[in-house]
This record gives structure tokens, sequence and C-alpha cells, in this order.
């Protein structure tokens, strides 16, 4: 009879055991930590972070403001130069200026500079268009140096921010001796780390940002040597 009762008794305190193993377990699994980008950022410190910050919002404005400038200037009217040929064959110059002040784009005021120096030598036309088209250019291309500025000098800050963590991470280290805990160094390693990011992804985003600015102002530069090419062909037509 003792001997079945062991026997039942065996099953029991397995099942205990599990059940109590299982606790453990459960009680020992550690807490889950949610990442906070708000807060990692936080972490890095104003002294960088800010500057970062004004940075990153000067590059987007920059960037906005000129992609409306140059899709503006980028504007063709087909049937511009086409109407310029007909006024001027027809001897009627004010119309054509006219038309130049209305149509307002860097290609017609280079066209309009060329117009008011007809009957003057080739070259001296040609000359003053250049002129123009050098003058429209730069104002196109304003605020492209301070986007580059950006692109090149984030990460280095960020770099910056990197070094000022390292040096507080050892800071610490010293000041705790012996007694060296991972929370006591981590507002000098998330200094470090996060700074370096924030200033890759400013630097980054402002470089192809300049770029694909570079490359929307070569397409409008094409149009006004194009439109340069086609008023001097018009000059050099023979008079019917």
């Amino acid at each position: 009879m003792n001997f079945f009762n062991i026997l039942l008794q065996i099953p029991l305190a397995a099942e205990s055991a599990v059940d109590s193993t299982m606790q453990t377990v459960v009680t020992t699994t550690p807490e889950v930590i949610e990442m906070n980008y708000f807060e990692m950022a936080k972490k890095g410190g104003p002294i960088i972070m800010i500057p970062l910050l004004i940075l990153s919002i000067i590059a987007v404005y920059i960037f906005i403001e000129r992609l409306v400038v140059i899709h503006k200037a980028s504007k063709r009217d087909k049937s511009f130069m086409d109407r310029i040929k007909d006024y001027i064959t027809e001897g009627k110059v004010d119309s054509a200026t006219k038309l130049c002040q209305q149509v307002n784009t860097p290609a017609s005021r280079m066209i309009e500079k060329g117009i008011s120096r007809i009957g003057k030598p080739m070259n001296d036309i040609l000359i003053a268009i250049e002129n123009v088209g050098n003058i429209e250019t730069n104002k196109l291309e304003r605020g492209f140096s301070m986007l580059a500025t950006i692109a090149g000098g984030a990460p280095m800050l960020g770099f910056l921010g990197t070094v000022i963590g390292m040096v507080q991470a050892f800071f610490d280290m010293a000041n705790a001796g012996n007694n060296i805990d991972i929370t006591v160094l981590s507002n000098g390693i998330y200094t470090a780390m996060i700074t370096t990011v924030a200033g890759l992804i400013v630097g980054i985003t402002a470089y192809f940002a300049y770029n694909y600015l570079v490359s929307k102002l070569d397409s409008v530069v094409q149009k006004m040597e194009l439109s340069t090419m086609e008023f001097m062909d018009l000059l050099n037509e023979p008079i019917k």
C-alpha cells in the first residue's frame, strides 16, 4: 500500500517542480524596453543636438525654396521664340520687349537684353546676353553654398559630439573608481553615439538635396543656352 502511495506522489512532485520552475522563468524574464527616439535625441545633449536641429531646418528651407524657384525658372513656352521671331521680323521691337517682360524667366530676361542691343555688333550682343545669363545663374544658385556647408559640417559636428561623449565617459569611469557601473557610463556613451548618427543623417540628407538641386539647375542652364542660340540664329538670318 505504501508502495502505491509513493507512486502516486511522484507525478504530483514532478508537477509542482515544473510549476515552480515556470514561475522562476517568468519572474526572471527581463522587461522589454521600447526605443524612444525623442528620448534618445535628448540624451545626445543640447550642445550638439540643438545646432544639428537648426542646421536641418535651414537645409530643408533652402531645399524647398530653391526647388520652387528653379522649377519656376525651368518653365519654357514653346511658342515664345516663335513670337519673338515674328515681332523682330516685323520690326516690332517694343512688342518683343514687352513679351519678354511678361514671361519673366531667366531666358526671357537674356533675350530682352539681346533685343535692347539690336543694331550693335553681334559679338557685343552675345557678350551682353552671356553677362545676364551669369547673373541669372548666380541668382538661382543662392543658398547652394550654405547647403553644401551643412552637408560637410553636420557630420563633423556629430563627430565633435562623439569626442565630447567619450571624454565624459572616461571622466565618469575615473570618478567611479572600482565601482564602475554601466549606468554611470550611459550618458557619455549616448552622447557619443547619438550625435554621430544625427550628424550623419543631417549631412547625408543635405548632400543629396544639394546634388539634386545642382542637376535641376543644369537643366535650366541648358534651356537658357538653347534660347540664346535660337536668338543669335534669328539675328544672323538674312533679311527677306
